[in-house]
Protein backbone atom coordinates (compact mmCIF):
# COMPACT_ATOMS: atom_id res chain seq x y z
CA UNK A 1 0.00 0.00 0.00
CA UNK A 2 1.49 3.32 -1.02
CA UNK A 3 1.91 5.98 1.51
CA UNK A 4 0.09 9.42 1.53
CA UNK A 5 3.67 11.28 0.61
CA UNK A 6 4.00 8.45 -2.55
CA UNK A 7 0.40 9.28 -3.82
CA UNK A 8 0.60 13.24 -3.26
CA UNK A 9 3.90 12.81 -4.95
CA UNK A 10 2.57 10.62 -8.14
CA UNK A 11 -0.42 13.35 -8.03
CA UNK A 12 1.59 16.08 -8.72
CA UNK A 13 3.80 14.14 -11.61
CA UNK A 14 0.34 13.44 -13.10
CA UNK A 15 -0.74 16.71 -12.96
CA UNK A 16 2.34 18.36 -14.31
CA UNK A 17 1.91 16.56 -17.38
CA UNK A 18 0.32 18.89 -19.38
CA UNK A 19 3.06 21.41 -19.49
CA UNK A 20 5.53 21.27 -21.92
CA UNK A 21 8.92 20.62 -20.67
CA UNK A 22 9.98 23.64 -19.61
CA UNK A 23 7.48 24.60 -17.23
CA UNK A 24 6.81 21.34 -16.33
CA UNK A 25 10.88 21.19 -14.98
CA UNK A 26 10.29 24.67 -13.71
CA UNK A 27 6.90 24.62 -11.91
CA UNK A 28 7.98 20.68 -10.41
CA UNK A 29 10.02 23.03 -8.19
CA UNK A 30 6.96 24.65 -6.74
CA UNK A 31 5.30 21.39 -5.75
CA UNK A 32 6.04 18.99 -2.53
CA UNK A 33 4.66 17.68 0.19
CA UNK A 34 5.78 18.82 3.32
CA UNK A 35 8.51 17.08 5.41
CA UNK A 36 10.28 17.69 8.24
CA UNK A 37 13.73 17.28 6.94
CA UNK A 38 14.05 19.44 4.78
CA UNK A 39 11.30 22.24 4.99
CA UNK A 40 11.57 25.28 2.41
CA UNK A 41 15.10 23.45 0.97
CA UNK A 42 12.02 20.94 -0.80
CA UNK A 43 9.75 23.92 -2.38
CA UNK A 44 11.23 26.51 -4.86
CA UNK A 45 9.40 30.11 -3.70
CA UNK A 46 9.93 33.91 -4.47
CA UNK A 47 10.01 33.03 -7.93
CA UNK A 48 8.70 34.52 -11.56
CA UNK A 49 5.18 32.96 -12.47
CA UNK A 50 5.14 30.94 -15.80
CA UNK A 51 3.88 33.24 -18.40
CA UNK A 52 0.44 32.45 -19.79
CA UNK A 53 -0.53 30.46 -16.40
CA UNK A 54 -3.55 31.79 -14.61
CA UNK A 55 -1.25 33.23 -11.31
CA UNK A 56 -3.17 34.78 -7.85
CA UNK A 57 -0.26 37.08 -7.32
CA UNK A 58 -0.50 40.87 -7.11
CA UNK A 59 2.25 43.18 -7.85
CA UNK A 60 4.42 45.95 -6.20
CA UNK A 61 1.73 48.61 -5.85
CA UNK A 62 -0.94 45.96 -4.04
CA UNK A 63 2.12 45.13 -1.86
CA UNK A 64 2.72 48.76 -0.55
CA UNK A 65 -0.66 50.75 -1.35
CA UNK A 66 -3.22 47.80 -0.05
CA UNK A 67 -1.50 45.91 2.23
CA UNK A 68 1.30 48.50 4.45
CA UNK A 69 0.27 51.71 3.70
CA UNK A 70 -3.12 51.84 3.02
CA UNK A 71 -4.83 51.45 5.69
CA UNK A 72 -2.95 54.48 7.65
CA UNK A 73 -5.69 56.14 8.18
CA UNK A 74 -4.61 59.62 8.79
CA UNK A 75 -2.56 60.11 5.73
CA UNK A 76 -3.48 60.26 2.08
CA UNK A 77 -2.13 57.30 0.04
CA UNK A 78 -1.97 59.15 -3.56
CA UNK A 79 -2.08 56.50 -6.49
CA UNK A 80 -0.07 58.34 -8.72
CA UNK A 81 -1.02 57.22 -12.42
CA UNK A 82 -4.32 55.91 -13.99
CA UNK A 83 -7.06 55.87 -11.81
CA UNK A 84 -7.79 52.01 -12.47
CA UNK A 85 -5.24 50.58 -9.44
CA UNK A 86 -6.27 52.95 -7.28
CA UNK A 87 -10.23 52.46 -7.43
CA UNK A 88 -9.25 48.64 -7.55
CA UNK A 89 -7.53 48.88 -4.39
CA UNK A 90 -9.40 51.07 -2.41
CA UNK A 91 -11.70 49.55 0.38
CA UNK A 92 -11.27 46.04 -0.86
CA UNK A 93 -9.54 44.61 2.09
CA UNK A 94 -11.66 45.82 5.11
CA UNK A 95 -9.23 47.44 7.30
CA UNK A 96 -11.70 48.70 9.83
CA UNK A 97 -10.84 51.75 11.16
CA UNK A 98 -12.34 54.59 13.97
CA UNK A 99 -12.47 58.06 12.54
CA UNK A 100 -14.55 60.90 10.31
CA UNK A 101 -14.16 59.39 6.71
CA UNK A 102 -12.91 62.65 4.73
CA UNK A 103 -12.17 64.52 8.37
CA UNK A 104 -9.38 62.85 9.88
CA UNK A 105 -9.25 59.16 7.71
CA UNK A 106 -8.93 58.74 4.48
CA UNK A 107 -8.87 55.22 4.27
CA UNK A 108 -11.54 54.22 2.07
CA UNK A 109 -10.99 57.07 -0.02
CA UNK A 110 -9.34 56.90 -3.73
CA UNK A 111 -7.00 59.60 -4.22
CA UNK A 112 -5.19 59.72 -7.72
CA UNK A 113 -3.38 61.51 -10.20
CA UNK A 114 -5.49 60.15 -12.94
CA UNK A 115 -2.99 59.99 -15.36
CA UNK A 116 -3.97 60.65 -19.09
CA UNK A 117 -2.11 60.71 -22.78
CA UNK A 118 -1.01 63.64 -22.03
CA UNK A 119 0.68 62.85 -18.57
CA UNK A 120 2.66 59.82 -20.02
CA UNK A 121 3.56 61.65 -22.98
CA UNK A 122 5.02 65.28 -20.84
CA UNK A 123 5.50 63.66 -17.71
CA UNK A 124 2.95 63.82 -14.26
CA UNK A 125 5.18 65.64 -12.31
CA UNK A 126 3.42 68.82 -12.18
CA UNK A 127 -0.27 67.68 -12.31
CA UNK A 128 1.46 65.59 -8.91
CA UNK A 129 2.61 69.17 -7.40
CA UNK A 130 -1.15 70.76 -8.08
CA UNK A 131 -2.46 67.68 -6.56
CA UNK A 132 -0.74 68.03 -3.52
CA UNK A 133 -1.81 71.44 -2.80
CA UNK A 134 -5.33 70.78 -3.80
CA UNK A 135 -5.11 68.25 -0.64
CA UNK A 136 -3.67 70.60 1.73
CA UNK A 137 -6.87 73.08 0.47
CA UNK A 138 -9.27 70.28 1.05
CA UNK A 139 -7.98 68.19 3.99
CA UNK A 140 -6.11 70.01 6.39
CA UNK A 141 -6.53 67.77 8.95
CA UNK A 142 -4.26 65.04 7.43
CA UNK A 143 -1.18 64.52 8.91
CA UNK A 144 0.78 63.42 6.14
CA UNK A 145 0.89 62.08 1.95
CA UNK A 146 2.33 59.19 0.62
CA UNK A 147 3.13 58.79 -2.75
CA UNK A 148 2.11 54.68 -4.66
CA UNK A 149 3.90 55.07 -7.34
CA UNK A 150 2.28 52.91 -10.29
CA UNK A 151 3.68 51.57 -13.51
CA UNK A 152 3.89 54.36 -15.58
CA UNK A 153 5.87 56.49 -13.21
CA UNK A 154 8.91 54.18 -13.49
CA UNK A 155 8.91 53.88 -16.75
CA UNK A 156 8.50 57.62 -17.98
CA UNK A 157 10.61 58.79 -14.52
CA UNK A 158 9.02 61.16 -12.84
CA UNK A 159 10.54 62.49 -9.80
CA UNK A 160 7.90 61.77 -7.15
CA UNK A 161 10.90 62.68 -4.75
CA UNK A 162 11.39 65.65 -6.08
CA UNK A 163 7.66 67.06 -5.19
CA UNK A 164 7.68 65.17 -2.29
CA UNK A 165 10.76 67.47 -0.41
CA UNK A 166 9.57 70.15 -1.69
CA UNK A 167 5.73 69.71 -0.40
CA UNK A 168 7.04 68.31 2.67
CA UNK A 169 8.61 71.88 2.96
CA UNK A 170 5.93 73.87 2.15
CA UNK A 171 3.40 72.18 4.58
CA UNK A 172 5.47 70.89 7.45
CA UNK A 173 4.00 67.15 6.95
CA UNK A 174 5.56 63.71 6.32
CA UNK A 175 5.74 63.19 2.57
CA UNK A 176 6.82 59.48 1.78
CA UNK A 177 7.63 59.26 -2.31
CA UNK A 178 7.21 55.32 -2.72
CA UNK A 179 8.94 53.86 -5.47
CA UNK A 180 6.03 50.72 -6.05
CA UNK A 181 5.51 50.52 -9.45
CA UNK A 182 3.71 47.17 -9.89
CA UNK A 183 5.98 45.86 -12.50
CA UNK A 184 8.62 45.74 -9.70
CA UNK A 185 9.73 42.14 -8.27
CA UNK A 186 7.65 38.92 -8.60
CA UNK A 187 4.70 39.84 -6.73
CA UNK A 188 3.60 41.69 -3.65
CA UNK A 189 6.28 41.17 -1.47
CA UNK A 190 8.78 43.45 -2.71
CA UNK A 191 6.02 46.45 -2.30
CA UNK A 192 5.78 44.83 0.92
CA UNK A 193 9.88 45.71 1.79
CA UNK A 194 9.64 48.82 -0.26
CA UNK A 195 6.75 50.67 1.91
CA UNK A 196 9.31 49.26 4.92
CA UNK A 197 12.00 50.90 3.68
CA UNK A 198 9.65 53.98 3.16
CA UNK A 199 8.31 53.77 6.83
CA UNK A 200 12.12 53.25 7.73
CA UNK A 201 13.50 56.40 6.14
CA UNK A 202 11.18 58.75 6.37
CA UNK A 203 8.64 57.70 9.72
CA UNK A 204 9.88 55.56 12.25
CA UNK A 205 12.88 57.60 13.62
CA UNK A 206 10.40 60.97 13.99
CA UNK A 207 10.03 60.74 17.61
CA UNK A 208 12.92 58.38 17.94
CA UNK A 209 14.68 61.76 20.27
CA UNK A 210 11.37 62.97 21.96
CA UNK A 211 12.03 62.36 26.07
CA UNK A 212 7.91 63.92 26.62
CA UNK A 213 6.49 59.85 26.02
CA UNK A 214 6.51 58.51 29.06
CA UNK A 215 6.98 55.01 28.95
CA UNK A 216 6.24 51.88 31.10
CA UNK A 217 7.84 48.31 31.00
CA UNK A 218 4.91 46.96 29.36
CA UNK A 219 4.87 49.10 26.11
CA UNK A 220 4.46 47.03 23.03
CA UNK A 221 4.21 47.34 19.27
CA UNK A 222 1.42 45.77 17.22
CA UNK A 223 2.53 45.86 13.82
CA UNK A 224 1.17 44.26 10.64
CA UNK A 225 -2.26 43.19 11.51
CA UNK A 226 -4.51 45.16 9.26
CA UNK A 227 -7.62 44.94 11.14
CA UNK A 228 -9.21 42.57 8.74
CA UNK A 229 -13.06 42.95 9.92
CA UNK A 230 -11.54 43.99 13.25
CA UNK A 231 -9.19 41.12 13.82
CA UNK A 232 -6.94 43.98 14.98
CA UNK A 233 -9.13 45.66 17.96
CA UNK A 234 -10.07 41.54 19.30
CA UNK A 235 -5.93 41.06 19.26
CA UNK A 236 -5.31 44.90 21.50
CA UNK A 237 -8.17 43.63 24.07
CA UNK A 238 -6.55 40.23 24.66
CA UNK A 239 -3.35 41.80 24.92
CA UNK A 240 -4.18 44.93 27.18
CA UNK A 241 -6.47 42.22 29.33
CA UNK A 242 -2.83 40.47 30.20
CA UNK A 243 -1.76 43.62 31.25
CA UNK A 244 0.09 45.06 28.49
CA UNK A 245 0.06 48.68 27.12
CA UNK A 246 -0.19 48.81 23.37
CA UNK A 247 1.51 52.18 22.25
CA UNK A 248 1.86 51.36 18.53
CA UNK A 249 -0.72 49.54 16.33
CA UNK A 250 -0.38 49.80 12.71
CA UNK A 251 -1.49 49.69 10.09
CA UNK A 252 -4.99 48.40 10.48
CA UNK A 253 -6.49 51.58 12.71
CA UNK A 254 -3.29 52.70 12.19
CA UNK A 255 -1.79 56.86 12.61
CA UNK A 256 1.62 58.41 11.80
CA UNK A 257 1.99 59.00 15.31
CA UNK A 258 1.64 54.75 16.28
CA UNK A 259 4.17 54.43 13.43
CA UNK A 260 6.36 57.57 15.46
CA UNK A 261 6.01 55.90 18.52
CA UNK A 262 7.07 52.36 17.81
CA UNK A 263 10.56 53.67 18.71
CA UNK A 264 9.31 53.43 22.29
CA UNK A 265 8.25 49.55 22.67
CA UNK A 266 9.77 47.43 24.40
CA UNK A 267 8.88 44.18 22.56
CA UNK A 268 7.07 44.27 18.72
CA UNK A 269 4.67 41.87 18.19
CA UNK A 270 4.46 41.02 14.77
CA UNK A 271 1.29 39.57 13.15
CA UNK A 272 1.95 39.10 9.25
CA UNK A 273 5.61 38.09 9.38
CA UNK A 274 5.89 38.41 5.66
CA UNK A 275 4.48 42.10 5.36
CA UNK A 276 6.45 43.73 8.43
CA UNK A 277 9.10 41.39 8.81
CA UNK A 278 11.88 43.99 7.39
CA UNK A 279 10.99 46.87 9.71
CA UNK A 280 10.95 44.75 13.18
CA UNK A 281 14.78 43.86 11.80
CA UNK A 282 15.42 47.46 11.29
CA UNK A 283 13.74 48.12 14.96
CA UNK A 284 15.72 45.29 16.69
CA UNK A 285 18.94 46.40 15.19
CA UNK A 286 18.51 50.21 16.05
CA UNK A 287 16.80 50.32 18.84
CA UNK A 288 17.31 46.66 20.76
CA UNK A 289 13.16 45.95 20.41
CA UNK A 290 12.64 42.34 20.68
CA UNK A 291 10.38 41.03 18.53
CA UNK A 292 7.99 38.16 18.17
CA UNK A 293 5.46 36.19 15.64
CA UNK A 294 2.28 35.74 17.22
CA UNK A 295 -1.07 33.95 16.27
CA UNK A 296 -4.42 34.29 17.79
CA UNK A 297 -6.55 32.17 15.76
CA UNK A 298 -8.26 29.43 17.68
CA UNK A 299 -7.54 28.36 21.77
CA UNK A 300 -5.02 26.28 21.09
CA UNK A 301 -2.50 28.97 19.26
CA UNK A 302 -3.86 32.15 21.63
CA UNK A 303 -3.09 30.39 24.87
CA UNK A 304 0.40 29.14 23.23
CA UNK A 305 1.05 32.86 21.80
CA UNK A 306 -0.28 34.24 25.32
CA UNK A 307 1.74 32.42 27.29
CA UNK A 308 5.10 33.07 25.32
CA UNK A 309 4.18 36.98 24.80
CA UNK A 310 3.80 36.66 28.91
CA UNK A 311 7.51 35.56 29.11
CA UNK A 312 9.25 38.21 27.72
CA UNK A 313 7.95 40.05 31.01
CA UNK A 314 7.68 40.18 34.42
CA UNK A 315 5.84 37.52 37.29
CA UNK A 316 2.53 40.18 36.67
CA UNK A 317 2.17 39.55 33.57
CA UNK A 318 2.33 36.11 33.32
CA UNK A 319 0.10 35.36 35.83
CA UNK A 320 -2.15 37.66 33.87
CA UNK A 321 -1.71 35.81 30.93
CA UNK A 322 -3.06 32.19 32.82
CA UNK A 323 -5.97 34.19 34.23
CA UNK A 324 -6.70 35.56 31.05
CA UNK A 325 -6.22 32.08 29.54
CA UNK A 326 -8.53 30.13 32.35
CA UNK A 327 -10.93 32.99 32.40
CA UNK A 328 -12.12 32.29 28.61
CA UNK A 329 -11.93 28.56 28.92
CA UNK A 330 -15.34 27.77 29.19
CA UNK A 331 -16.43 29.96 26.09
CA UNK A 332 -13.91 28.49 23.49
CA UNK A 333 -15.27 24.73 25.20
CA UNK A 334 -18.59 25.52 24.56
CA UNK A 335 -17.81 26.93 20.79
CA UNK A 336 -16.01 23.60 19.99
CA UNK A 337 -18.80 21.43 22.07
CA UNK A 338 -21.36 23.06 19.45
CA UNK A 339 -19.39 22.91 16.12
CA UNK A 340 -17.08 20.34 16.24
CA UNK A 341 -19.34 17.41 15.89
CA UNK A 342 -20.56 19.34 12.88
CA UNK A 343 -16.84 20.17 11.41
CA UNK A 344 -14.88 16.99 12.71
CA UNK A 345 -13.11 15.30 9.84
CA UNK A 346 -13.55 17.62 7.13
CA UNK A 347 -10.57 18.11 4.87
CA UNK A 348 -9.54 21.73 3.98
CA UNK A 349 -7.06 23.14 1.29
CA UNK A 350 -5.78 26.16 1.59
CA UNK A 351 -4.05 28.93 -0.73
CA UNK A 352 -3.50 32.61 0.56
CA UNK A 353 -1.23 35.42 0.96
CA UNK A 354 0.82 36.49 3.85
CA UNK A 355 -0.09 34.66 6.79
CA UNK A 356 -2.73 32.79 6.60
CA UNK A 357 -1.31 29.36 5.04
CA UNK A 358 -0.13 28.63 8.57
CA UNK A 359 -1.78 30.25 10.95
CA UNK A 360 -5.31 29.44 10.57
CA UNK A 361 -4.11 25.99 10.28
CA UNK A 362 -4.49 25.44 14.41
CA UNK A 363 -8.15 26.85 14.42
CA UNK A 364 -9.39 24.37 11.81
CA UNK A 365 -7.44 21.64 13.95
CA UNK A 366 -9.47 23.03 17.09
CA UNK A 367 -12.41 22.57 15.32
CA UNK A 368 -11.63 18.92 14.23
CA UNK A 369 -10.74 19.64 10.96
CA UNK A 370 -7.57 18.65 8.89
CA UNK A 371 -5.66 20.49 6.40
CA UNK A 372 -4.60 18.35 3.39
CA UNK A 373 -3.06 21.08 1.40
CA UNK A 374 -1.55 24.56 1.57
CA UNK A 375 0.41 27.60 0.28
CA UNK A 376 1.51 30.87 -0.35
CA UNK A 377 0.71 33.01 -3.52
CA UNK A 378 4.24 35.10 -2.81
CA UNK A 379 5.94 33.33 -0.01
CA UNK A 380 9.39 33.05 0.58
CA UNK A 381 11.79 29.99 1.86
CA UNK A 382 11.30 31.28 5.82
CA UNK A 383 7.86 30.92 5.05
CA UNK A 384 7.97 27.70 4.12
CA UNK A 385 10.15 26.99 7.20
CA UNK A 386 7.92 28.45 9.51
CA UNK A 387 4.94 26.39 7.81
CA UNK A 388 6.56 23.39 8.41
CA UNK A 389 5.99 22.39 12.37
CA UNK A 390 2.04 23.46 11.60
CA UNK A 391 1.39 20.44 9.05
CA UNK A 392 1.20 17.02 9.00
CA UNK A 393 4.12 15.30 7.11
CA UNK A 394 2.90 14.56 3.57
CA UNK A 395 0.57 17.42 3.42
CA UNK A 396 0.91 18.69 -0.26
CA UNK A 397 2.26 22.11 -0.94
CA UNK A 398 1.91 24.59 -3.37
CA UNK A 399 3.78 27.96 -3.98
CA UNK A 400 2.52 30.44 -6.25
CA UNK A 401 0.10 27.18 -7.78
CA UNK A 402 -1.25 27.70 -11.01
CA UNK A 403 -5.00 28.03 -11.61
CA UNK A 404 -4.96 24.66 -13.62
CA UNK A 405 -3.00 22.72 -10.81
CA UNK A 406 -5.05 23.83 -8.05
CA UNK A 407 -8.34 22.72 -9.82
CA UNK A 408 -6.45 19.38 -10.69
CA UNK A 409 -5.16 19.11 -7.04
CA UNK A 410 -8.72 19.69 -5.61
CA UNK A 411 -10.76 17.43 -8.28
CA UNK A 412 -8.32 14.52 -6.91
CA UNK A 413 -7.84 15.34 -3.31
CA UNK A 414 -11.72 16.26 -3.02
CA UNK A 415 -11.56 18.25 -0.15
CA UNK A 416 -14.35 19.37 1.99
CA UNK A 417 -14.06 23.19 2.49
CA UNK A 418 -11.61 25.38 0.50
CA UNK A 419 -10.16 28.74 1.88
CA UNK A 420 -8.38 31.00 -0.64
CA UNK A 421 -9.42 34.18 -2.23
CA UNK A 422 -11.72 35.96 -4.00
CA UNK A 423 -10.24 35.00 -7.80
CA UNK A 424 -10.48 31.11 -6.85
CA UNK A 425 -13.92 31.74 -5.21
CA UNK A 426 -16.43 30.96 -7.58
CA UNK A 427 -14.42 28.75 -9.66
CA UNK A 428 -14.99 26.62 -7.04
CA UNK A 429 -18.15 27.48 -6.14
CA UNK A 430 -19.31 26.77 -9.47
CA UNK A 431 -17.54 23.22 -8.58
CA UNK A 432 -20.21 22.51 -6.28
CA UNK A 433 -17.37 22.64 -3.23
CA UNK A 434 -17.81 24.95 -0.08
CA UNK A 435 -15.51 27.92 0.12
CA UNK A 436 -14.51 30.39 2.48
CA UNK A 437 -12.90 33.80 0.79
CA UNK A 438 -9.69 34.26 3.58
CA UNK A 439 -8.64 37.52 2.47
CA UNK A 440 -10.96 38.96 3.95
CA UNK A 441 -13.01 36.85 5.91
CA UNK A 442 -15.97 37.11 3.46
CA UNK A 443 -17.30 39.78 4.53
CA UNK A 444 -17.16 38.41 8.21
CA UNK A 445 -14.82 38.58 11.19
CA UNK A 446 -12.90 39.21 13.26
CA UNK A 447 -11.46 35.54 13.41
CA UNK A 448 -9.40 37.06 16.04
CA UNK A 449 -9.38 36.06 19.62
CA UNK A 450 -11.63 33.72 21.55
CA UNK A 451 -14.81 36.10 20.30
CA UNK A 452 -13.36 35.34 16.70
CA UNK A 453 -13.29 31.51 16.97
CA UNK A 454 -16.89 31.61 17.99
CA UNK A 455 -17.26 33.60 14.26
CA UNK A 456 -14.70 31.82 12.99
CA UNK A 457 -16.44 28.21 13.86
CA UNK A 458 -19.76 29.53 12.95
CA UNK A 459 -18.69 30.54 9.68
CA UNK A 460 -17.23 27.76 8.58
CA UNK A 461 -19.94 25.33 9.59
CA UNK A 462 -22.47 27.67 7.70
CA UNK A 463 -20.50 27.23 5.08
CA UNK A 464 -19.81 23.53 5.32
CA UNK A 465 -22.90 22.18 5.92
CA UNK A 466 -25.24 24.61 3.96
CA UNK A 467 -27.40 22.67 2.12
CA UNK A 468 -27.58 24.52 -1.45
CA UNK A 469 -24.40 21.72 -2.31
CA UNK A 470 -26.63 19.41 -2.72
CA UNK A 471 -28.82 20.86 -5.02
CA UNK A 472 -25.80 22.78 -7.30
CA UNK A 473 -24.56 20.90 -10.21
CA UNK A 474 -21.27 22.46 -12.25
CA UNK A 475 -22.75 23.89 -15.66
CA UNK A 476 -20.37 21.73 -17.32
CA UNK A 477 -22.19 18.82 -15.96
CA UNK A 478 -25.29 19.65 -16.69
CA UNK A 479 -27.15 17.79 -19.89
CA UNK A 480 -28.18 19.51 -22.99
Amino acid sequence: MTSLKEQNEQMIQEVLEVYPDSAKKDRAKHLGTSDSTCASSCITSNRKSQPGVMTARGCAYAGSKGVVFGPIKDMIHISHGPVGCGQYSRASRRNYYAGKTGVNSFGTMNFTSDFQEKDIVFGGDKKLEVLMEELETLFPLSKGISIQSECPVGLIGDDIEAVAKETQAKTGKVVVPVRCEGFRGVSQSLGHHIANDGIRDKMIDNRADDDSFEGTPYDVGLIGDYNIGGDAWSTRLLLEEIGLRVVSQWSGDGTLSDIELNSKAKLNLVHCYRSVNYIARHMEEKYNIPWLEFNFFGPTKIASSLTEIASKFDETIQEKAKQVIAKYEAQWQAIIAKYKPRLEGKKVMLYVGGLRPRHVIGAYEDLGMEVVGTGYEFGHNDDYDRTQPDVKDATLIYDDVTGYEFEEFVKKIKPDLIGSGVKEKYIFQKMGIPFRQMHSWDYSGPYHGYDGFDIFARDMDMTLNNPCWQKLTAPWLKSA
